[in-house]
């Protein structure tokens, strides 16, 4: 048993991180020991107080946890306790033969870089926001010559529009079933051929249908020349206001059903509406709150380091789209200028979603951590301000004028 307390952690630690601005990668320390008592010693005596990310790795040297905290030793020594022994901590650390942290600068900067390390490293032990269990997908609009609802891992970026992330898979398929039936766009394979009714040829063909689908008024039928390019691309524009929270119809619509249903005693119909309209008002009321997010949070936030280690976030439409080193006098604020000022352009120009394909960023799934930060640290909103700004903010880049009003 001691044996397996003395394994090799892996080498290349947690790799590179794309939300530290600054030049030098973040200290990597690794402990371990030959019991779980001298694995305790270990972190009490080296771990400092300060945010950060941690792994637990297993006998293997295999990375099977990752996690954040504000107070990284007081949360790893917590793994110990006995009263968590039969919890999932407990059950984490029995597995642990060596912990390894890396400092973050903010508590703000750990939960990026703990997100960034569970989708691409997927321990086995996390559970949400990794690629196998329980992973976030995108309702996504697209798909040419004949949009229609999927959902996708990634977003793709030739989508007409793209919402998310969301939990919950089975839920979200039933959501796409729903909303394609509700606005009778395609779900067929896109191998599957499209003939508009305008569209020439030279021969006079009977296009069929590829399913049932348009025969019960599911579907415009583009496969088989049952509507215009125009009428259907009527129909990808509703959808289009659906997905941002512009439209809710289709709530209407299985609201009646569900009524008509059961005052007609047909209560397997009626019981079937109203699992739909349980799954498509979760739904709305998320693509309510995203679409506010996205309208207001356009801004610089800036956040002091621990260390000295400032960082300014350009925060797009709810997205992470770009950091700097915080500027603390008039030289770093010189080599800042260029960024801010293409920042600048981006934010204060005349670039809206319409006509950036969703706003799509690199880091799209950065919206829900954005939000749920905000939500939770109202306070910190007084730390956001636009990059023409920001040459009064960086000789105090943790506070901004009182009642300063965020611009979206």
């Amino acid at each position: 048993m001691d044996a397996m307390w003395n394994q090799e952690p892996p080498a290349d630690g947690f790799g590179p991180d794309p939300f530290n601005p600054y030049a030098f990668a973040r200290p990597l320390t690794r402990v371990g020991g030959r019991s779980k008592h001298q694995l305790r010693s270990e972190v009490h005596t080296t771990c400092p107080k300060v945010p950060g990310v941690y792994g637990m790795l297993d006998r293997h040297g295999r990375l099977i946890y990752v996690g954040k905290s504000k107070g990284l030793r007081s949360r790893l020594l917590s793994y110990f306790n006995d009263a968590n022994a039969e919890e999932k901590a407990g059950r984490i650390i029995a597995a642990t033969r060596a912990i390894q942290w890396e400092t973050q600068p903010s508590e703000f900067a750990a939960l990026l870089r703990e997100q960034h390390l569970i989708r691409t490293l997927t321990p086995r032990w996390n559970v949400q926001e990794i690629p196998k269990r329980q992973r976030p997908v995108y309702l996504c609009l697209g798909r040419q010559p004949a949009p229609y609802f999927f959902l996708a891992r990634v977003p793709p970026q030739d989508a007409v529009a793209c919402e998310g992330p969301f939990h919950g898979a089975g839920r979200m398929t039933r959501a796409v079933d729903v909303l394609n039936n509700f606005f009778k766009l395609r779900d067929c394979s896109s191998k599957q051929p499209i003939h508009f009714a305008e569209q020439l040829s030279l021969f006079q063909l009977d296009h069929r249908p590829g399913c049932l689908r348009m025969e019960i008024n599911k579907c415009l039928g583009p496969c088989a020349a049952g509507c215009t390019r125009g009428d259907y691309d009527r129909q990808v524009l509703a959808a289009k206001s659906f997905l941002e929270g512009l439209n809710d119809e289709v709530l209407v619509e299985l609201r009646d059903t569900m009524e008509a249903a059961s005052s007609r005693r047909q209560f397997e119909l009626a019981a079937h509406a109203r699992d739909s309209l349980n799954v498509m008002e979760y739904l709305h009321r998320k693509l309510l709150y995203l679409a506010n997010v996205r309208r207001t949070y356009s801004f610089v936030y800036s956040t002091a380091g621990f260390d000295g280690s400032g960082i300014w976030y350009l925060i797009r439409h709810g997205e992470i789209a770009d950091r700097i080193v915080a500027p603390k006098c008039k030289t770093t604020y010189a080599t800042a200028r260029p960024d801010l000022r293409r920042w600048a352009a981006e934010l204060e120009g005349q670039e809206t979603r319409e006509n950036s394909k969703a706003s799509l960023g690199l880091y799209p799934h950065t919206l829900s951590l954005v939000a749920r930060w905000f939500r939770k640290n109202k306070e910190h909103l007084n730390q956001t301000f636009l990059p023409s700004q920001a040459g009064r903010k960086y000789r105090n880049p943790t506070t901004n004028p009182r009642g300063y009003t965020i611009v979206g």
